[in-house]
């Protein structure tokens, strides 16, 4: 490594653990100070911590496998989730931050019943802080071994006398941290990994959980900045090593053509469904629905955390729309040309089967960081990228931490089993511990991980039934706690059985998931509900929850219309906004790429021109419907 590369990186070390430990004596007050920044966040912060997370290591190689083996129109599949982040923000944003929890398995306290509540509220702690964030986890875990093993070579650095007893303690655990390429010894590559994992999470887990979220945050705006510098270098040498933006779109069209393995050049490079391959019907419903068919659909874990520690609701919609914005729009930008360059600068294994050849795609954006960028630039992406990991990790740990630390053991250990009340000291040293369980447990199934693209469709799989759930305990009143509890077991029951003997379409997987979960889920809360009615009307009062709440309002003495008008100028704002998104993305993207224009269009120019103004157009509706009625400090909301 070249000593500006590793100067860049080390300094970028450096400013974390300061950043941890100036903010150590205010996180260790309490919990919310710990969990949430004491509520200080401004929404420009929150929005960047957001797609700092977002941005992690093991993103950018997704999208080079997608892009290389399905084309650029598989990319909307990340691209539509930006609906379920406007949809925080213009909708259930201010609510989640009105709330007043610290958790969103807290919620289910207030929401529900106190019996079904609580139970519910410790399924959601293990099924969310154990199993769904460290699977998460380690997806992230198994990129950064991808991306530090060409760099960080622990086996020529360290003394013979050192190294040899890691390798044999690794070689005794006798789970391989690297694939078996047959170039350097697979065990030794896996010594270099497991360094390097523990050096990177090691020094993550100093500096969050020292600092909490503050310092997560801080080190986020930071590591976010770096990244997009290194991006924006990275694509210019990729652009310029293939000869320009031209020459890339020409010698793509030559490639694609004579490659059985890559789509046709124009479904390479098509955003529109008419032009791509592999944009059938079951297809394009699971792309439309896939925002809500998922867990996070209300943005549920560090995206509610964020928009919770927003000091005001105004700052919680600002949030979710500069999430959007940088994550959905800046980023894609940046890494299309980076995709369709390595095309070209990385041949094709035409003999590869399709998962594998997925899995050396994702590899190639890390070899083009150690072939192609100069020292300094190679520097500047490397430190970028394990930023991102960083970033990624630290909000994992932080988050998961507080379903340990203030769902089980607070909620259960100390209150229901030990029958006292822990001191916020104590909770903050809990919540300390906690991050090297989730560690552990997230390495455990990072080992286990054939590709990432593999271990995100699992995931999303598990995750499909829950999400139209967490969004209609928002806007429907008669959404009860067993409603979501069946729609859990209904969820671990069928993932597995749809893995080992569904249909062999993915997509057809998801869309048996969501409806037959969400079926259930609704079933049971018509049956077994609804909840008490102080309980609803208690809820209700505090988030100023939008929907369908008209009994409960009327006995709070308000207007039944009045919630339902909340969920129009949202969901209004939510479309707008999605729309202004998508063409601005698609008509810059096509520009750029030069993709072709749909079928119907006329030409290319007109349809690049006509989506930027759309774009442009419905921005002020969109912010003008958003924030309307919404306060910007504390000091105007009721409690």
């Amino acid at each position: 490594m070249h000593w500006l590369d590793a100067t860049l990186l080390v300094g970028f070390a450096l400013y974390a653990v300061q950043n941890g430990m100036r903010s150590r004596r205010q996180a260790s007050k309490n919990l919310d100070e710990y969990f949430l920044a004491g509520r200080t966040l401004s929404g420009t912060k929150a929005g960047i911590s957001m797609a700092a997370t977002q941005f992690a290591a093991d993103t950018p190689l997704l999208v080079t496998g997608l892009v290389a083996t399905a084309g650029v129109f598989a990319l909307w599949r990340l691209w539509i989730y930006a609906i379920a982040f406007l949809l925080m923000g213009f909708v259930l944003g201010p609510a989640w931050r009105r709330a007043r929890v610290l958790t969103d398995a807290e919620l289910t306290e207030l929401r529900y019943g106190q019996r079904a509540g609580a139970v519910l509220r410790g399924v959601k702690a293990v099924y969310f802080g154990a199993i769904f964030n460290c699977t998460v986890l380690a997806m992230v875990l198994w990129a950064a071994k991808e991306i530090a093993e060409p760099f960080l070579t622990w086996h020529a650095w360290l003394p013979e006398m050192l190294f040899e007893p890691l390798r044999s303690a690794v070689v005794g655990v006798g789970l391989p941290f690297a694939r078996d390429t047959g170039s350097i010894d697979v065990w030794t590559r896996s010594t270099d990994n497991v360094l390097s994992i523990g050096a990177i999470v090691g020094l993550t887990a100093l500096y969050s959980a020292t600092g909490g979220l503050r310092s997560v945050v801080a080190t986020d705006v930071v590591q976010f900045a770096i990244m997009m510098v290194g991006v924006a270098a990275y694509a210019v040498v990729v652009v310029t090593r293939v000869g320009g933006l031209e020459a890339m779109q020409e010698r793509l069209a030559r490639v694609a053509a004579s490659s059985s393995a890559l789509p046709s050049p124009e479904q390479l490079l098509a955003f529109t469904p008419d032009r791509a391959a592999h944009a059938g019907a079951a297809v394009l419903f699971v792309i439309g629905l896939q925002w809500l068919v998922q867990i996070n659909a209300d943005g549920t874990g560090y995206l509610a955390q964020r928009t919770m520690a927003c000091r005001s609701d105004a700052d919680a919609t600002r949030a979710a729309v500069v999430f959007t914005v940088l994550q959905i729009v800046l980023r894609s930008l940046l890494w299309l040309p980076i995709a369709l360059g390595l095309i070209l600068l990385y041949p094709i294994d035409q003999s590869a089967s399709l998962d594998a050849l997925r899995a050396q795609r994702e590899v190639t954006f890390v070899s083009g960081i150690k072939d192609l960028l100069p020292p300094g630039v190679q520097g500047l992406m490397l430190t970028g990228m394990l930023a991102a990991l960083a970033s990624t990790v630290d909000t994992h740990l932080n988050w998961g931490a507080s379903y340990f630390t203030h769902d089980l053991y607070r909620r259960f250990v100390c209150r229901v089993w030990l029958r006292r009340t822990p001191s916020g000291r104590e909770l903050v040293w809990v919540a300390r511990g906690s991050n090297l369980l989730i560690l552990l447990i997230a390495m455990v199934v990072m080992t286990q991980l054939s590709s990432i693209q593999h271990a995100w469709h699992t995931s999303l799989l598990f995750g499909a039934g829950l999400g139209p759930l967490l969004l209609l305990r928002w806007v429907w009143w008669r959404v009860t706690a067993r409603g979501e509890i069946a729609a859990i077991v209904a969820s671990t029951v069928l993932a597995p059985a749809l893995l080992a003997f569904g249909p062999q379409s993915e997509a057809l997987r998801l869309l048996v998931m969501g409806g037959a979960t969400t079926t259930v889920g609704v079933v049971a809360s018509l049956v077994w509900g609804p909840e008490p009615m102080d309980r609803l009307k208690e809820f209700y009062l505090r988030t100023r929850a939008p929907g369908f709440w008209g009994p409960i309002a009327e006995r709070s003495g308000e207007p039944a219309v009045e919630a339902r008008q909340r969920l129009g100028r949202g969901v209004t704002a939510t479309l707008l906004g999605s729309l202004s998104v998508f063409c601005l993305l698609t008509g810059i993207g096509s520009w750029l790429i030069g993709s072709p224009a749909p079928k119907w269009c006329p030409s290319r120019p007109l349809w690049v021109l006509g989506l930027i103004v759309i774009s442009v157009g419905v921005t002020p509706w969109v912010w003008r419907l958003g924030l309307r009625g919404q306060s910007s400090s504390d000091s105007e909301e009721k409690e």
